[in-house]
């Protein structure tokens, strides 16, 4: 067979389509099915797919988790036996020195009472279970590639990756087609930096009236500590050391059931000096002479990263489209303030569901762009949550940490949220500063004990990717890596990426740009804080990635 014929693909219709199966997708899945069978449609398609090899495989959070709109959702979540097993209970909020730590009064957003310490693949795996219950369906190991239009320009759906693509995008012997996957609409709820949502929001220009927005980058670590040392229930979050006051970024510590800790550093991407490695500051920070007897003698037992949405209510984009809509991180519903996006999450994508679902009732044609979405996520309570903290994370980019702290007091309990302002988002990229306006980090070496290197902690991640394929990580101009990033900024992708993806390599004695792209967690971080966006994240092969357990 030609590689340059043409195989025609299989499709499928569904009434829905939801691209991810985190929190967002899979809540908005079961209330579409709840509203079908009240409606008596039992025949009401709804499918899933995800492009991880399992629910929960490429799912990262610290976690504690709001149960908001849970009880909307599934009111009886603990009789099904949903796995939030560890209430929250003493809560600290931190200030770091290299050596002191200063307990600080906790912000009001802050408070855990009621939440509960979770893994978050954990919940979306038994998510999805109740999905399939109510008659969704949901496949894993499906990486949407795609993203197909109807020829008025409506989304009509997306398409899967082939299979069986060699490195120099050949067919092996292997090859199997993508398969088309159609709906009269798309739920687009990839989490943060989509590869398909970024298409959509440049395709229908959802940023006209938004700002740029902003991420954070999370690394986390699964620590099983000394039982005499763990306290269930325990919450922790810091600022401060090891980062310096102009970079945005803190820690949290969670402890689970089963003597598990939950250790994480988040620092925002809009930092400015090149030669920051977000690993390197984690690194560190478990150094601290309040964090180091904690871990001391026990042992990691996982590791993984991500990116996450901070910009807040004024980043988010217009959600609906022809043929689709945004939920999630894919559009950016994050609580920042209050450290947590699952609740935020879940309730976008119920909200869609059920302005979805109205919708299709009421006109059978297709393509609807369902603005009904919009109106409703503005009359809920979640965007009244997001419209009260929108101020703080901008105020610690404007201000500093010191800047910041007194900001968010004053926003917090002066005008409580309601501050006849709003300040703006910057994008990320633009924020680097080249690398002779600073010095580099002498970072110390890992002692294989409390601190590591990344390639030991990718292998905790357990990533992997079929290595015959085309490299997920594709260069717009491959002259940039080093005639821009490495000549002006010392190529930071070198330390931003948490996985050790790209290195400077000599070649025929001249430096090049390596991309190990089989190490990738998936994070996105390269496709947003590279300074010229020359880097494009695409989905890998079905399945490919990180499988994290009981992150």
């Amino acid at each position: 067979m030609s590689e340059h014929e043409t195989i025609e693909r299989e499709s499928m219709e569904f009434d829905v389509l939801i691209v991810g199966a985190g929190p967002a997708g899979l809540s908005a899945a079961i209330r579409l099915r709840q509203l079908a069978r009240a409606a008596g449609q039992d025949d009401f398609s709804v499918c899933v797919i995800e492009k991880g090899s399992e629910v929960g495989a490429h799912i990262l959070s610290g976690a504690v988790m709001e149960t908001r709109a849970l009880d909307e959702l599934l009111p009886d979540w603990q009789e099904r036996g949903a796995p939030l097993n560890t209430p929250a209970g003493d809560d600290r909020f931190m200030l770091l020195t290299e050596k002191r730590a200063l307990r600080l009064p906790t912000p009001p957003q802050m408070h855990n009472s009621g939440n509960y310490i979770v893994s978050l693949g954990n919940v979306c795996r038994w998510l999805a279970e109740q999905a399939e219950a109510i008659g969704v369906d949901v496949f894993p190991g499906f990486a949407a590639a795609e993203v197909l239009y109807q020829p008025d320009g409506a989304v009509k759906g997306v398409a899967t990756g082939d299979m069986g693509i060699e490195k120099d995008g050949s067919r092996s012997a292997n090859y199997v087609p993508g398969v088309e996957l159609h709906a009269r609409q798309t739920f687009f709820g990839e989490g943060c930096h989509g590869s398909l949502s970024k298409q959509v929001i440049q395709r229908f220009d959802l940023r006209a009236d938004a700002d740029p927005q902003t991420y954070g980058l999370g690394i986390k670590e699964l620590w099983e500590i000394d039982p005499a040392k763990h306290e269930a229930g325990r919450v922790m979050h810091s600022i401060g050391w090891p980062l310096d006051s102009a970079t945005y970024g803190g820690a949290w510590l969670y402890h689970l059931e089963d003597n598990l800790v939950s250790i994480g550093f988040v620092v925002g991407l809009d930092y400015r000096n090149p030669y920051l490695s977000p690993f390197q500051e984690m690194q560190r920070f478990k150094t601290h002479p309040t964090i180091r007897p904690l871990l001391e003698g026990g042992r990691r037992i996982s590791y993984g990263a991500r990116a996450l949405v901070e910009g807040g209510l004024q980043s988010l984009p217009r959600t609906h489209f022809p043929g689709g809509v945004l939920i999630g991180d894919s559009a950016g519903f994050l609580n920042v303030p209050k450290i947590k996006g699952t609740h935020a999450a879940m309730k976008s994508g119920m909200v869609a569901a059920e302005a979805v679902f109205d919708a299709l009732q009421a006109d059978d044609s297709e393509h609807l762009n369902v603005a009904s979405y919009g109106e409703r996520l503005r009359d809920s309570w979640l965007w009244d949550e997001l419209h009260r903290v929108r101020n703080i994370r901008p105020g610690f980019a404007r201000f500093g940490l010191w800047g910041g702290l007194l900001h968010a007091a004053v926003d917090s309990y002066v005008f409580r949220g309601k501050a006849p302002w709003t300040l703006a988002n910057h994008a990320d990229h633009e924020q680097l500063d080249e690398k002779t306006r600073h010095k580099p980090i002498d970072y110390p070496k890992p002692d294989g004990k409390l601190t590591f290197d990344r390639l030991s902690s990718v292998q905790l991640s357990n990533t992997n990717h079929e290595e015959n394929q085309p490299s997920h990580l594709q260069l717009k101009d491959d002259t940039v890596p080093v005639q821009i990033n490495l000549a002006r900024y010392d190529s930071p992708e070198q330390r931003y990426c948490p996985a050790g993806v790209y290195e400077i390599v000599e070649q025929n004695g001249v430096p090049a740009l390596q991309i190990n792209a089989q190490n990738c967690v998936h994070c996105k971080t390269c496709d947003i804080k590279d300074p010229t966006q020359n880097i494009n994240w695409v989905t890998p092969q079905g399945g490919d990635g990180p499988n994290y357990p009981n992150m």
